[in-house]
């Protein structure tokens, strides 16, 4: 074996967290595996195709820093939607205990939509600045956008390999419209190593040899919380609570059954207390009325009425 592949490679991994959000619920709502993206196994997989690209044990292929960028919402915006502060908090003990380091910015609200604001920016120059500090001979990038091209062609001007990390796929957003991710072209012809993540899943393991179910958390399901243990959640301002049953279920969203309306479109998003997948047809359910941004009814704060056995 070689001096040089005896030599500790030195990974750094960069999230476009907003990306990767969107990613995460992909598979925990959208595709079949139900399930979300597991970090420690995201991390894991790096370091076996790191090996596998650069003809190296995998021991010696080692993340030695890891940071996460997202925009975020104030705490006030965030505890008007459900559990939204519980969840954030419960992923910010992940990343945590998985050695990721957090950068948040605030989401503005401009015209009546949320933008994030110089996140990619931010998260580029930190990446440039920690490689130059730090010395990865690999940086991960799991993104997609093209303002990361700057980024990439000036790690390569250090010596420095580039691995992309990108999904493509189709979802419905939380007012029932199918969006769309694309990675751009350019990221993608720019990189070292790209990787398209949604093809890899779908064939199964890869020439790494690493067992692809290790991506995802082993979904377990969740124990009935009683209402009394419940934290109070915050009712909208536009009326009482109503009860109807799931008329049917899609990928990631719903709907609630309401004559009036020819049924209530519901998103995964809306949900309180209650896990998407643990959902079925004909379940009773708790909601209130609400509107998208067209002006149509839909149903928000759609909590799962459970049967308490006495």
């Amino acid at each position: 074996m070689s001096e040089g592949q005896n030599k500790l490679t030195r990974i750094g991994v960069f999230y476009d967290g907003n990306y990767f959000l969107h990613v995460s619920n992909y598979y925990a709502y959208h595709h079949d595996r139900r399930s979300r993206i597991s970090i420690a196994g995201l991390h894991e997989f790096v370091r076996y195709k790191i090996s596998a690209e650069e003809d190296k044990d995998v021991h010696l292929c080692q993340i030695v820093d890891a940071h996460y960028f997202r925009g975020r919402l104030s705490a006030q915006e965030a505890s008007n939607e459900g559990n939204r502060l519980f969840y954030d908090r419960l992923f910010d003990d992940i990343l945590m205990m998985e050695g990721v380091t957090t950068h948040y910015l605030p989401v503005r609200t401009i015209q009546g939509y949320r933008q994030e604001r110089g996140i990619d920016v931010w998260m580029a120059l930190e990446a440039f600045e920690l490689t130059l500090h730090k010395q990865f001979d690999v940086v991960v990038l799991i993104a997609s956008d093209s303002d990361f091209v700057p980024l990439v062609r000036k790690l390569h001007t250090l010596g420095v390999r580039v691995m992309l990390l990108a999904w493509d796929y189709e979802y419905f957003d939380e007012e029932g419209r199918r969006r769309s991710t694309v990675t751009s072209q350019e990221l993608w012809e720019e990189v070292t190593y790209p990787v398209a993540m949604q093809e890899l899943i779908e064939e199964g393991d890869d020439e790494s040899s690493f067992p692809i179910v290790r991506l995802f958390v082993e979904r377990k399901r969740q124990a009935y919380v009683p209402d009394a243990v419940v934290e109070n959640i915050e009712i909208e301002e536009n009326g009482e609570p109503r009860t109807s049953t799931i008329f049917s279920l899609k990928d990631g969203y719903g709907f609630v059954t309401y004559p009036q309306t020819n049924n209530l479109f519901f998103h995964h998003s809306f949900l309180i207390d209650t896990d998407f997948n643990d959902l079925r047809e004909g379940d009773n359910v708790e909601f209130t009325l609400s509107r998208n941004d067209r002006g149509e009814p839909i149903a928000r704060n759609v909590k799962l009425i459970r049967e308490t056995v006495e």
